[in-house]
């Protein structure tokens, strides 16, 4: 996908005022051995370059904390842009925290072994959690002190709102003043508040959708991204609707809805709370294969619909691993969101991120992302496709066969020929 460039800038956000220095590459000399000096310099092989564009915004690497727990205060906010995130997405606010209100559990895990060892590796995780239940005044001085303290980084609010025009203009105006570098707009909570026409129930409706994505986009000076549920049929429909009305970029995916599981012994789901549960969000490594879906689908359609404009792609889905990110970008991601990975490891695992990362880079002597990002996009195609293409490879194979298939095949004027045909090395 390498044909789609995202450096979009909005109203009033140049790109100046998020731009970071490299360090510049110097030489090194090598050491002196034994009595001899060897006074040539070599330049050592610079490392490949981590640091990311996006709709104008410049981050030192991909790596981008999803909006959830990693991001619910200043205090760990502030962490995570000490560790070296590329940037940070907050948790989700909306005008009238009050409304929200979470219990304990809300969490549950799927491990890998059989009969959910502890023992075994987690691979699943489902979340009943709802977006900040802080006051959003609360949320928004420490927008404004974190913006203040690291004015060089990328934080971007993740905003929800009811249907209702003058409340999300409101919002947005509110939040825009806290200097935040851009909005991520929530059209994809899988659970919570579906009847007062929040989250999902927004990014499942292209109609409703299309309304909302105006009334945003009308108001923001900042770029927009549309965070998409995957709890849809076609995932391709509501992201071109959010990108044909304004948005910026498109980000997948949201968590997927599910039961995590019964108790045997009890007899009840998971999460517990008080002797009930109801169906929540799933993450973690289990959803990377179909995150990865999702979003090879829409950068498919973004480079055929949008490829000559500039809009941008954030994947999101099971991301622990360096070589988990690299799918992502192949596939024509710009960033990639880490969330339950944070969750369950810290928020040092960006230094693991970014070394695997690079290592892969250097394996295929990449120097920069836009030199492998959406490279993998062309060899998807169609199941009939396949099968032509197999066909027509087994015919050249039996017109082009390998050595002879019995005594009688030898020729003297082709001898060498033919024995050659059979030499393996």
């Amino acid at each position: 996908m390498a044909s789609l460039s995202f450096t979009q800038i909005r109203g009033k956000n140049p790109v100046a005022e998020f731009s970071r220095t490299r360090p510049e590459l110097g030489l090194t000399r090598p050491s002196r051995v034994g009595f001899r000096v060897f006074a040539s310099e070599s330049q050592t092989k610079p490392e490949p370059d981590l640091s990311v564009t996006v709709n104008g915004l410049h981050m030192p690497n991909p790596f981008v904390i999803g909006s959830g727990p990693p991001g619910t205060n200043y205090t760990v906010m502030k962490r995570a842009f000490d560790e070296g995130w590329g940037a940070v997405i907050a948790k989700t606010v909306s005008l009238d925290a009050a409304k929200v209100k979470n219990v304990t559990p809300r969490y549950a895990r799927l491990r890998a072994d059989a009969n959910g060892s502890p023992k075994g590796q987690i691979i699943g995780w489902e979340n009943i959690e709802l977006i900040s239940d802080r006051p959003l005044e609360t949320m928004l001085k420490e927008f404004k002190q974190l913006k203040q303290e690291y004015p060089d980084r990328i934080l971007i609010a993740s905003i929800m709102e009811e249907y209702n025009k003058a409340g999300w203009e409101e919002l947005i105006d509110r939040v825009e003043q806290t200097g935040v570098d851009a909005f991520e707009i929530n059209f994809s909570c899988p659970h919570g508040m579906p009847e007062r026409k929040m989250g999902a129930a927004v990014g499942q409706d292209c109609v409703l959708l299309e309304e909302v994505c105006g009334w945003i986009n009308a108001k923001a000076t900042i770029p927009v991204w549309a965070k998409m549920t995957p709890n849809v049929t076609d995932i391709t429909l509501p992201a071109r609707v959010a990108l044909s009305s304004g948005c910026e970029g498109v980000a997948a995916i949201n968590t997927i809805m599910s039961v995590m599981g019964i108790n045997l012994t009890t007899l009840r789901p998971e999460p517990c709370v008080e002797g009930y549960s109801t169906p929540g969000g799933y993450s973690s490594k289990a959803v990377h294969p179909i995150a990865l879906a999702k979003v090879m689908n829409i950068a498919k359609m973004m480079k055929s619909e949008f490829g000559d404009k500039d809009y941008s792609l954030s994947g999101i889905g099971g991301v622990e691993s360096g070589g988990d990110a690299a799918e992502f970008i192949l596939l024509g991601a710009n960033t990639v969101q880490v969330c339950t990975g944070v969750m369950m490891h810290g928020y040092g695992i960006v230094k693991k991120l970014c070394s695997e990362l690079q290592d892969f880079m250097k394996l295929h002597n990449f120097s920069s992302i836009e030199d492998f990002r959406g490279v993998s996009l062309e060899y998807f195609t169609t199941h009939t496709d396949l099968v032509r293409r197999q066909q027509e490879a087994i015919q050249q194979r039996k017109a082009v066969r390998k050595g002879l298939q019995s005594d009688k095949e030898w020729t003297g004027d082709g001898f060498v020929k033919e024995t050659e045909s059979m030499v393996s090395n």
